[in-house]
């Protein structure tokens, strides 16, 4: 509050005070331009740039490690796929669903899905997943010609976090040589040998363990019962 002098006296004046509507808007115009620069930063330029990054130094995963044979893009290195003739390698088990046409709210199981890739998030004391296991250790012995009571590798019988896993254990693979030889008619250390130059090391050297593409190794394995003569049939003649 001002005063002012009249006749000899003091009068107190009101002071004007600003109004509030006039400052909300003395705010809009900064708080878009603001808005606006963000939004082209993170939105537009940097994505842009990290692409162009990404596609000059990394092409190949940048795209997604496509598979290509004869011009088709059959898969991803990045992605598992469901191998279920026994002339092939099988993956590891997935967990991932698709929606029910049935019922709009429930799910049914969609191996190797990518558009829903996620676990079952079962505990190691849960009764369905001690079940399942236990029903894919039967399955995987059978399937292999193995004993009763061989050991078979936890990623044979178990899904990956994700549902995707598009690798397996050496061991794993190894264990499947025999029957994909017999499969293919081709000898077993054919078979053991490609399998060993499928192999991947251990990323740096030292993060995780050898592993190998279950899609890259039966692409490979294709090419070879290509490139090698089968053994002619034998016909029996009856006197």
């Amino acid at each position: 509050m001002q005063t002012t002098t009249h006749n000899g006296g003091s009068l107190p004046v009101p002071r004007a005070e600003p109004q509030q509507g006039s400052g909300l808007r003395s705010l809009f115009g900064p708080s878009l331009r603001a808005a606006l620069f963000v939004a082209m930063v993170t939105g537009l330029a940097y994505p842009l740039a990290t692409t162009l990054v990404a596609q000059a130094v990394f092409p190949e995963a940048a795209g997604g490690s496509l598979v290509r044979r004869d011009g088709q893009v059959v898969g991803s290195a990045l992605l598992g796929q469901g191998f279920a003739s026994p002339r092939y390698f099988q993956g590891r088990p997935s967990a991932t669903t698709a929606p029910d046409p049935a019922d709009a709210d429930a799910v049914v199981p969609s191996p190797y899905n990518p558009a829903l890739s996620a676990a079952t998030n079962q505990g190691p004391t849960n009764a369905a997943l001690q079940e399942s296991v236990a029903a894919r250790v039967q399955a995987y012995r059978a399937l292999n010609g193995l004993d009763a009571d061989a050991a078979v590798p936890v990623d044979a019988v178990t899904a990956s976090a994700s549902g995707l896993d598009p690798h397996i254990s050496v061991a794993n693979a190894e264990l499947q040589v025999r029957r994909v030889a017999h499969e293919r008619q081709l000898p077993v250390a054919q078979v053991q040998a490609l399998l060993h130059a499928q192999v991947q090391p251990r990323v740096l050297g030292l993060l995780g363990e050898p592993r190998v593409n279950v899609l890259l190794l039966n692409l490979a394995l294709d090419d070879l019962s290509a490139a090698t003569p089968q053994p002619a049939a034998r016909h029996v003649t009856q006197e």
